[in-house]
C-alpha cells in the first residue's frame, strides 16, 4: 500500500467570509475579513481580492485596525498569536505568540500597545467559560516576540465579538451574557452589573444578543433574542439605572452599531433589512431592505461613508450611507446541507453544487470566487421557520455542458411529496441555462438518482432518473409534435422495473452501450438500444448504494458499494463477481480522463481515501483521515495543464484534481509539493533590472526595451563592461522598497545611508577611465603637432636633426612633457616683471 508521502490536504477555498465583522480601512478603499486561516483585502469598488495575508495555522477569528497606525492591520487565531500586518503590500511585520486560543480580540485607541482578547477559562465544569484578557504587546524590533503580561479584566463572557464593547473611545467596556450586562470601568476599575428575566408579561425573551456602546455619550444598546433593541442610561449608578426600548424586528437582532459620530444606530436580523434609527430622535427610522440573507454583523467605515453588512449566505454587502448598494462580496453560499451532489459544469469549469434556497451556485475554483447562480425553483423564498419550500435535491450535467437536469421537492405536512424535474438548455447568447422542460411529478415517489447518457457523437439525447416508486424511466430529447413549437423536449421514452424492488442508483457506461441499475440487492444491466435486459449480478447480500463504471483499459468492470460496508467488482465479460472487500464506503467516484477510482471510507470517526484501478488489487494512493466526520460530496476536476509527476503515489493527480466537502462545509482538496513550489513560483512578482516590478505598463513596453537593450549590447562591449550602480547595495534596496510606515527612524538609516553611496572604485578601473582620458587627450595633441610642425621653420627642422642624437623618450614621458607644455605659464611672465 502506497502512504500519502509528499501529498498534502489543503483548504482549497469556499472559506466563510462571514465568520466575523469584516473591517473598512480609513480611505475606505479597502474591506478586510478573516476567511479560514487567512486574511482577505477586497476592493470597495471593483470587489476583486488584492491580497491575502497569510500565515496564521489556526482558524482567523478577528481582524482589526491598529489604532496608531491606519495602515496597518491585527488578527487574531485560534492557534493562539495575534499577528500585525501592513495590508496594503500583504507584509507581515510581527507575530505576538500568546499561547492560548484567540475567540475574538479587542483594541482602542486609549489603551496603547494593549490588546484584549477573549479565551477559554479553567472551568470544572462541563460547559467551557471564557474571560476578557488584557495583553500588553511588548515593543521590540524582532519579528517573533511572546507577549508575558497578561491581567484578566473580566470572567464569564460570551466568546461572541458581538457581546463586548468599548464605550466613550475605551473608558469602560460593556459585555452582556444570557440576561446579564456588565459593564467595566478602567479608572475606577469596578464593574456593574444588570440583570433581566428571562421572559417579560408579554412573552418576549429577554436574552442579550449583542450589544453596541455610543462613541461620545454615556449610552449602551443591548439587542434581545425578541428583537427589542434597549438604549441604557446612568449605569454607572447601579440603582438609578434607566432604559428605552426600541422594537421592529420580530426575530433576533443579530447585530448593533453606531456610526462614527454617534448620529445614528444601525440594526440587523434575519429579516434582511438594515434598520437605521436616528439617536435621541428613535421614532424616526430609515430601512434598506431586501438585501438577500439574514444580517450576521454591521460594520461602519471610520468616515462614516459606508456601511457594511455580513449575511448568513457567506456575502458580504457594501452599502453607501444606507442609501443604496454598491458593492457585493460573494462567497462559496453555505447552506445547512447539501442535497446534491458536487458537479463540475464542463464548460466553465466551475463547480456546481446548492447555492441560496432554490438556486445552484456557479463557483470559480481558480478565483475563489462565485460566478453566478442559477434559479431553479423561480419562486420567492419566505424566511419563515417551519415553512416547507421547494429544495434542489438532485442535478446533473451532461458531457459537453449543453444540459442540465434538476429535481426539486417539497415535503408538506398534509399533502403529498411535490415532485418537479426540469430540463435545461444551455443558451449561447446568454451563456446561460434556460429552462426547456418542465415535468410535473416525473415520479409517484422520490428520485433517488440521475444520469445521462454519453455517446461517441457527443449528442445527448436520453436521460435515465430512478425513483423509490420501483420504476426506472428514460427521458427522451423529442422533436416538437406541432410545428409551431419554438424546439425540442423532453418525453418519457420507457419505463423499467425488476420484480417490485426499489432502485437505489444508476450509471450508464463511458461509451453509453450499457445501462445499470442497482434494484436493492440486484444490479440489473440493460441496453438503452432496445431497452433489453441483458443480465442480472450476483453480489453478496446488501442493498446497493452506488454503482460506477471503468474507464478506459477497465471499462469492462462494474464497481459497487453496498449497504453491508462491502466494495464489488465485477467483470462485465464474465459476468462474475472479479473481488470484493470490506469498507465502509460512503462515497465512490470516477475519474473522467483515467482508470482511476476513489473511495472515501468512513472509519472511526474520520474518514480515509483510497485511490486505485480496478484491475489492480494494490491502492495506488491511501491518505489516513484525510478529516474528521464523513465526506458525503467529492468530485474529480479535470485540469486545465497535465501535471508531470514521477512519484507513483502522485501520477493519479496529473490529470485530475480531487475535491470534496467535509461536515463543517469546507471545501479541501490534495495537492503535491512540486505543484505547491510551482504556484508559489507563478505567484511571486517577476523583477527586473535591480527589482522593478513587473507591471502592466511593462508587459507592454517592457519586450520593445529589452529587445533594444539586447542590440545595444551586442553594438558595444562597454554595455557589457558597465559600472555598478549604487542601487545594487544592500542599503537602497531595503530603503526603496520596504515601505515607509514601517521603516526605522531617518537618524538610524542617515549613517547606512551616506555610506552606501560613498562607493570606492577599483584601481583598475580607475587606471582604465584615466588611460581613455589620455588617449583623446593625445589624439587631440597629435593633430595639433602635426599642424605646428607644418609651420615650423627650416632651421628648427635642422635643430631637431642635430639632436636625433639624443636619448629617446618613453611614451609616459612624452605624453607628461606634451601636458606640461599644454599649460598656462603667463602666471611666471608676471613674476619675472616684477
Amino acid at each position: 500500500m502506497v502512504e500519502h508521502g509528499d501529498i498534502r490536504v489543503v483548504h482549497r477555498g469556499g472559506s466563510k467570509i462571514n465568520f466575523r465583522d469584516p473591517v473598512i480601512t480609513h480611505d475606505s478603499r479597502f474591506l478586510l475579513c478573516a476567511s479560514g486561516e487567512a486574511v482577505k483585502v477586497f476592493s470597495t469598488s471593483t470587489e476583486e481580492c488584492i491580497h491575502e495575508l497569510r500565515g496564521h495555522t489556526g482558524l482567523v477569528t478577528g481582524v482589526l485596525l491598529r489604532p496608531s497606525n491606519h495602515l496597518q492591520v491585527y488578527s487574531s487565531s485560534l492557534d493562539g498569536t495575534v499577528r500585525l500586518w501592513d495590508f496594503t503590500d500583504g507584509i507581515l511585520i510581527k507575530t505576538c505568540v500568546i499561547g492560548y486560543p484567540i475567540y475574538s480580540f479587542y483594541a482602542s485607541a486609549k489603551h496603547e500597545n494593549v490588546i484584549f482578547i477573549v479565551t477559554s477559562m479553567p472551568s470544572e465544569k462541563r460547559a467551557e467559560r471564557f474571560q476578557l484578557v488584557a495583553v500588553h504587546l511588548p515593543q521590540s524590533g524582532d519579528q517573533l516576540v511572546e507577549a508575558r503580561e497578561l491581567s484578566a479584566v473580566l470572567s464569564g463572557v460570551n466568546p461572541n465579538p458581538g457581546a463586548i464593547a468599548f464605550g466613550r473611545g475605551g473608558e469602560f467596556i460593556a459585555s452582556v451574557n444570557d440576561l446579564q450586562l456588565e459593564v467595566y470601568f478602567f479608572k475606577k476599575q469596578k464593574s456593574y452589573r444588570f440583570f433581566l428575566k428571562e421572559d417579560n408579561k408579554k412573552g418576549g425573551w429577554n436574552t442579550f444578543t449583542c450589544v453596541a456602546c455610543h462613541p461620545k455619550d454615556d449610552c449602551i444598546a443591548t439587542g434581545h433574542e425578541d428583537g427589542k433593541i434597549r438604549l441604557w442610561r446612568n449605569f454607572n449608578h447601579k440603582k438609578e439605572y434607566t432604559y428605552s426600548t426600541l422594537h421592529w424586528h420580530h426575530s433576533a437582532v443579530s447585530s448593533l452599531c453606531f456610526t462614527p459620530e454617534g448620529t445614528n444606530l444601525l440594526s440587523g436580523g434575519v429579516e434582511s433589512v438594515l434598520v437605521q434609527w436616528r439617536y435621541n430622535q428613535e421614532s424616526e427610522r430609515d430601512f434598506l431592505p431586501r438585501l438577500g440573507a439574514a444580517i450576521t454583523h454591521i460594520t461602519v467605515s471610520p468616515d462614516g461613508s459606508l456601511f457594511c453588512t455580513s449575511h448568513s449566505d457567506n456575502k458580504i454587502t457594501i452599502i453607501q450611507s444606507c442609501v443604496k448598494v454598491s458593492a457585493v462580496i460573494q462567497g462559496l453560499v453555505k447552506g445547512d446541507s447539501i442535497r446534491a451532489d458536487l458537479m463540475m459544469d464542463p464548460r466553465s469549469k466551475a463547480l456546481v453544487l446548492n447555492g441560496k434556497p432554490g438556486h445552484l451556485q456557479f463557483y470559480s475554483l481558480q478565483r475563489d470566487k462565485l460566478l453566478y447562480n442559477l434559479d431553479i425553483v423561480q419562486q420567492e423564498y419566505i424566511h419563515e421557520s417551519g415553512l416547507q419550500q421547494f429544495e434542489v435535491v438532485k442535478a446533473a450535467f451532461d458531457a459537453s455542458g449543453s444540459w442540465l437536469a434538476t429535481v426539486e421537492e417539497r415535503h408538506q405536512k398534509a399533502a403529498e411529496l411535490e415532485l418537479n424535474l426540469k430540463l435545461w438548455a444551455f443558451d449561447e447568447q446568454t451563456q446561460s441555462f434556460v429552462l426547456n422542460t418542465t415535468i410535473s411529478a416525473p415520479h409517484d415517489a422520490q428520485i433517488t438518482a440521475m444520469s445521462f447518457r454519453q455517446t461517441a457523437d457527443s449528442q445527448t439525447t436520453l436521460l435515465v432518473s430512478t425513483s423509490k416508486d420501483g420504476h426506472f424511466k428514460a427521458w427522451q430529447l423529442a422533436a416538437p409534435a406541432h410545428t409551431e413549437d419554438e424546439g425540442p423536449s423532453w418525453l418519457c421514452d420507457f419505463v423499467g422495473a425488476y420484480h417490485g424492488l426499489v432502485p437505489e442508483c444508476c450509471s450508464f457506461s463511458a461509451d453509453g452501450s450499457l445501462l445499470a441499475v442497482a434494484f436493492q440487492e440486484v444490479v440489473t444491466v440493460w441496453s438503452p438500444a432496445t431497452w433489453e435486459l441483458l443480465t442480472t449480478l450476483s453480489q453478496p447480500p446488501g442493498a446497493v448504494s452506488d454503482l460506477c463504471f471503468g474507464r478506459l483499459s477497465c471499462s469492462k468492470y462494474l464497481l459497487g458499494t453496498t449497504a453491508s460496508n462491502l466494495l464489488c467488482c465485477w467483470n462485465l465479460l464474465t459476468c462474475s463477481l472479479e473481488w470484493s472487500t470490506s469498507m465502509d464506503v460512503r462515497r465512490l467516484l470516477v475519474d473522467p480522463l483515467s482508470e482511476n477510482m476513489a473511495a472515501f471510507c468512513y472509519q472511526s470517526g474520520s474518514t480515509d481515501l483510497f485511490v486505485f484501478k480496478p484491475s489492480e488489487p494494490r491502492p495506488l494512493f491511501s491518505h489516513k483521515a484525510v478529516c474528521s466526520g464523513k465526506v458525503t460530496q467529492a468530485v474529480f476536476a479535470p485540469r486545465e495543464e497535465m501535471l508531470e509527476s514521477c512519484e507513483e503515489s502522485s501520477q493519479w493527480l496529473n490529470r485530475s484534481q480531487l475535491y470534496f466537502l467535509t461536515q463543517q462545509m469546507d471545501l479541501m482538496t490534495f495537492t503535491t509539493k512540486a505543484e505547491e513550489d510551482r504556484v508559489l513560483a507563478s505567484s511571486k512578482q517577476l523583477v527586473i533590472d535591480d527589482s522593478v516590478a513587473m507591471t502592466p505598463f511593462y508587459l507592454l513596453l517592457g519586450k520593445h526595451r529589452q529587445q533594444q537593450q539586447e542590440h545595444r549590447d551586442s553594438d558595444s562591449s562597454l554595455w557589457a563592461e558597465r559600472t555598478a550602480l549604487p542601487q545594487t547595495s544592500a542599503s537602497i534596496k531595503e530603503l526603496l522598497q520596504t515601505p515607509a510606515h514601517v521603516l526605522p527612524s531617518t537618524s538610524y538609516l542617515c549613517s547606512m545611508f551616506v555610506q552606501s553611496l560613498l562607493i570606492s572604485v577599483s584601481d583598475a578601473r580607475e587606471e582604465k577611465a584615466h588611460a581613455e582620458e589620455e588617449m583623446e587627450s593625445e589624439k587631440e595633441e597629435e593633430d595639433s603637432e602635426e599642424e605646428m610642425e607644418s609651420s615650423r621653420s627650416k632651421p628648427e627642422l635642422v635643430a631637431a636633426a642635430t639632436e636625433s642624437d639624443a636619448p629617446a623618450l618613453t611614451k609616459a614621458q612624452a605624453r607628461e612633457l606634451r601636458r606640461v607644455r599644454k599649460l598656462d605659464h603667463s602666471w611666471l611672465a608676471g613674476l619675472l616683471d616684477s
